[in-house]
């Protein structure tokens, strides 16, 4: 379990985020959900320990994010932010081989190179594994930055935006390969995603950031209502049930 207690990010006399006190359940996908600003990414890089909170405490399947040494962290959470860049030259193994890093250190073992086949294998990068990512269109430098994060083996997975740059095929790619590492290895995915569908398609909980402030939390079921949509994105939306799930209408 992720436990956030009257956590606050404050820049001068500006709050960003809170007070927000919440528990975020082990196993599954969970999405963060919001308008631009409401405070999601920085929810997601406290909790990663990228960004200092200002007030409150973290945990991370029991550990404390301020207290806990950082390699023993990485061990049990990874995160991807949104900004991803590389001055060195590197390939797609290469760059998922950093995944291992909290393990290795930088010395790979057998085991080690098992996890970066099988992220590499589970993120359908096999025909690209030795293509320099300066070659690669930006939807697959996503996916080889996702297979890193998957090879460090951590039972808590941030996201930030992770569809960034996939079309439309790979966005559902990339959502089902999430829900099968959900599935299948266990793993717990806490992901900042802007299309409210793929999160009613694919997340067991989404928590809806406004202005800083935690505004709804709850099952897809819960959160895909007009009243509720339009509460957190201060637009008309209409909420449709014609399918399998939900789906939100807003375009027009």
């Amino acid at each position: 379990m992720i436990s956030l207690s009257n956590v606050t990010k404050t820049y001068g006399k500006a709050t960003v985020l809170g007070p927000v006190t919440l528990d975020i359940p082990a196993g599954g996908i969970t999405a963060l959900v919001g308008p631009n600003g409401a405070g999601k990414s920085t929810l997601l890089t406290i909790v990663g320990r990228l960004t200092d909170a200002s007030t409150g405490t973290v945990t991370v399947g029991g550990h404390d994010v301020t207290k806990a040494k950082s390699r023993d962290l990485a061990k049990v959470v990874s995160i991807l932010r949104q900004e991803n860049h590389f001055v060195t030259r590197l390939t797609v193994r290469e760059l998922v081989g950093f995944g291992r890093f909290p393990h290795s250190q930088g010395r790979l073992t057998p085991d080690d190179k098992q996890h970066i086949d099988r992220a590499i294998e589970f993120l359908d990068l096999t025909a690209l594994e030795n293509r320099y990512l300066d070659q690669l269109s930006g939807g697959q430098r996503q996916r080889a930055y996702v297979a890193m994060v998957l090879a460090q083996d951590t039972d808590y997975i941030l996201l930030d935006e992770p569809l960034n740059n996939l079309d439309m095929k790979h966005a559902v790619a990339m959502m089902g390969q999430l829900r099968r590492a959900a599935d299948e290895l266990g793993k717990t995915f806490v992901i900042v995603i802007h299309d409210i569908n793929f999160a009613a398609a694919y997340a067991d909980n989404i928590i809806a950031l406004t202005d800083g402030q935690l505004a709804h939390s709850g099952s897809p079921k819960d959160l895909m209502t007009t009243e509720t949509l339009e509460h957190v994105f201060g637009t008309p939306i209409e909420v449709r049930h014609d399918g399998d799930y939900p789906l939100a209408v807003y375009y027009r």
